[in-house]
């Protein structure tokens, strides 16, 4: 009876390490996917424009096909690269973050350039103005590139989390970043489904609804959805130039230039105090993230000529070679 006790205890303790681990484990994904916040936003804006076109009821299963490339981008492909880069290569994490926050400034500044009609954008996927006869044809085709902008997407997701994690054994790490993968696809693209079905909600609402109060919010959902995405898309932006700048900048200390972010956090510490201190904290903060904004916002205005002229072309030339 004794050893059975004994036993007995020993699972239990060995079942409260797992349990611990498993918190460690959700505790450490949380923080590294918030400081993926910008791509994740953005990834979340992009993606319902793959599934317009579409009828309705193919909608969803567009999206359900989207989100299981998205995991099979991160937990297939990715997720093995960040940990032998975290094993091999650790010393590539930094500039690799801080390519992926030089992508997110272009593709920030080029959304503010094309807004204010300084430039044309580029396309995220070929033959996109080409009518296309069969719909299987049509949803293959924007499944397969809105894929391929996922894989870049989910690239800087996981290279952001992965510098976000706490120095750990490979197992932790690995549990981590695939707890990253799997939160953020469910995240992003359950938002995505919820955002294309809310125009059909409010159109059943406002054709089927008993209550006139019920009718009034269909129809107010029916013609909120095109200004929510419009919205969606300026948060997208801004928090892509935030999260962007501030990856170059906090690289660029690493590297040993630290004057610029010694002057972002001394003008921020500077705005801080000039207002009451119990909005102190949050207005140091919206003080350092717009400086950090704008800073990306300047970078990224400079790398749209490279980005148009020379990375955007050869892209094409590797990945959409065929199709």
């Amino acid at each position: 009876m004794s050893g059975l006790i004994a036993l007995l205890d020993d699972v239990a303790a060995i079942a409260k390490v797992a349990a611990s681990s498993i918190d460690d484990v959700i505790g450490q994904a949380a923080k590294a996917g918030t400081k993926a916040a910008g791509a994740v936003i953005d990834d979340a804006a992009v993606s319902p424009k793959y599934v317009q076109g579409f009828e309705a009821s193919r909608e969803l299963p567009v999206i359900w096909r989207i989100t299981k490339g998205s995991l099979r981008n991160k937990l297939l492909f990715l997720l093995p690269a960040g940990l032998a880069l975290s094993a091999f290569a650790s010393w590539a994490i930094a500039p690799l973050l801080m390519l992926g926050g030089a992508y997110l400034c272009f593709e920030g500044a080029e959304k503010v350039a094309h807004a204010l009609g300084l430039s044309h954008g580029h396309e995220d996927y070929p033959d996109k103005d080409k009518v296309v006869e069969d719909p299987a044809s049509l949803e293959e085709q924007k499944a397969a590139g809105a894929i391929k902008t996922d894989f870049i997407l989910s690239a800087e997701i996981m290279t952001i989390a992965l510098a976000a994690i706490p120095p750990s054994n490979f197992w932790m790490e690995a549990a981590t970043l695939a707890a990253v993968a799997v939160m953020i696809t469910v995240a992003v693209y359950g938002a995505v489904a919820v955002i294309v079905k809310m125009d059909d909600l409010g159109l059943l609402m406002a054709n089927k609804g008993r209550l006139g109060l019920t009718r009034s919010l269909g129809r107010g959902l029916v013609r909120g959805m095109p200004g929510f995405l419009k919205a969606l898309t300026v948060v997208g932006t801004a928090a892509m130039l935030w999260v962007g700048g501030s990856i170059i900048v906090h690289g660029m200390e690493e590297l040993g230039f630290t004057t610029l972010g010694h002057w972002i956090h001394d003008a921020a510490y500077a705005v801080g105090h000039m207002v009451p201190p119990a909005i102190e904290g949050a207005t140091e903060w919206f003080s350092k993230a717009a400086m950090d904004g704008v800073f990306g916002l300047g970078l990224g205005l400079l790398l749209i000529p490279i980005g148009e002229k020379i990375i955007t072309p050869l892209w094409r030339a590797v990945f959409h070679r065929g199709t």
